[in-house]
Parts: C-alpha cells; sequence; structure tokens
C-alpha cells in the first residue's frame, strides 16, 4: 500500500480574503443602493415640501463662523411663485436659462459653445439651466468635480422627470444665494430694496438676476457699472422674451 507524505494546502486564509470580498461588495451595493432609493424618496417628497436648507447654506453658515470679516447671518423666507413678481421669473430665464421652458434639463447647444469656448479662453464659462443649478443647490454642495457633476446630472434628471416646471422655477429662486448668508428671492428682495419679492420691478429684477454668477461679490443696492450693463442687457432679453408661462 502506497501513501503519500503531500500535505494539502490550507484554505483557510483564501476563503477568509474571497469572504472579505463579499462582505465589501455587499457594502458598497447596499450603501449605493440605499443612496439612490433615498435621493429618489427625497425627490418626490420635495415635489410637495418645501426644503428646509441646503448643504451650501451649512457652507456658507461655517464660513462666516470661522471668519473675523464675515458676520454670521442666514436670511431666508420661503414664498410660493404666486407671491414673486413675474419680471423676477422673466429676469432669471433671460439671465441664466433662455431655453428653460423648451428643454428638458439640459441646453446641449450652450453646453457645447461653452466647451469650445472654454478649450480658448482662460476664463471658464459654464453652461448650466437653471433646472441643473436647483439640482446643485438643493442636492449637493459647492464644488467643480466629475463626481458632483455626475450627481447633478442625475438629480437634474430626477427633477425634470417628478416636478413641473413651475415647481423647479419654485423652488430655485426660494434657494438661491443673492448674498452672503442671503437665500432666496424674498430674502435678497427685502434686504436690498426693501420690499416683498412680488413687488419687484423690472430693474431690480434684473439687478437680483444680474448678480447670481458671483453673488458675494456683487451687490444689487449698490451695483458697480459693469452690474449697471449687465442688468440692461438682461432687460433688453426680458423684452425679447414677452410674456413666460410656465408648462406643467
Amino acid at each position: 500500500m502506497v501513501t503519500s507524505n503531500k500535505k494539502v494546502k490550507p484554505k483557510k486564509k483564501k476563503s477568509n480574503k474571497k469572504n472579505l470580498w463579499r462582505k465589501l461588495w455587499k457594502v458598497i451595493w447596499v450603501t449605493t443602493a440605499g443612496y439612490f432609493a433615498l435621493s429618489i424618496v427625497l425627490t418626490l417628497a420635495y415635489k410637495f415640501i418645501n426644503p428646509p436648507f441646503t448643504i451650501l447654506m451649512i457652507q456658507r453658515s461655517f464660513e462666516q463662523a470661522f471668519s473675523s470679516e464675515r458676520d454670521l447671518r442666514l436670511k431666508k423666507d420661503w414664498v410660493d411663485i404666486d407671491e414673486i413678481s413675474p419680471n423676477m421669473i422673466k429676469a432669471v430665464i433671460a439671465s441664466e436659462d433662455n431655453l428653460f421652458n423648451k428643454h428638458n434639463g439640459f441646453d446641449t447647444k450652450a453646453i457645447e459653445r461653452a466647451i469650445q469656448h472654454n478649450k480658448r479662453g482662460k476664463r471658464i464659462r459654464g453652461a448650466s439651466t437653471i433646472s441643473q443649478q436647483t439640482s446643485k443647490n438643493v442636492f449637493l454642495w459647492n464644488g467643480r468635480n466629475w463626481v458632483r457633476k455626475g450627481l447633478e446630472t442625475y438629480y437634474t434628471i430626477l427633477i425634470e422627470a417628478t416636478w413641473s416646471k413651475e415647481r423647479i422655477m419654485e423652488v430655485y429662486l426660494n434657494v438661491i444665494e443673492f448674498g452672503d448668508g442671503i437665500y432666496g428671492v424674498e430674502a435678497a428682495s427685502q434686504t436690498f430694496f426693501h420690499k416683498s419679492a412680488k413687488n419687484l420691478t423690472k430693474r431690480e429684477s434684473a439687478l437680483l438676476a444680474s448678480v447670481l454668477p458671483s453673488p458675494l461679490k456683487r451687490n444689487a443696492a449698490n451695483p458697480s457699472r459693469w452690474l449697471n450693463q449687465r442688468a440692461n442687457r438682461v432687460m433688453y432679453m426680458m423684452d425679447k422674451h414677452g410674456r413666460i408661462r410656465l408648462k406643467d
């Protein structure tokens, strides 16, 4: 009878490593699935419930708290879209997103123009629609990277599929940053013009819309020459748009 002296190699280490990878992938899968499920639930909820705060509001509050040159301030006052001047709605469309009523969240022509411009120039030009800006402001953080841009695209598709254009505009005008610690058109109108957003004039609306690219550097109540010129261009575009009716 022949016996073998070969020893069977233990499979314990290999098995443990395999189990570790399985557990890791399970955690990744559950976390990812949970995130997307939560994002859908939150998006559907915000169709009816007003977002109480944004990540940008929290970020700015921390910046103010640790700055010796900035006061801690957070002004926001939600108003229904019926309580916002039609001038303001027309102004942000003229300034930020001419095709707001026609696209499904993305302005492909504006994106192409921005890509060509950014290849030639030093100053980066954006092409975000109002829907994209709403997605960023409500659900995401402030910054420029591919992860945030990818999530912005995802949330834009979600809100365009589940919210009306009127709801997107209403949320946008209530969460957008108009100054340091000033969020939403009502707070901006009260701060800069001492009146309700419902009573904003064409000029005041154009000035507010004109500060949006850089709200921390521009002041609608004390406009620079450049800001006045930009507001004039916005007013010209407002006239070209005529009456705007937000589709369902």
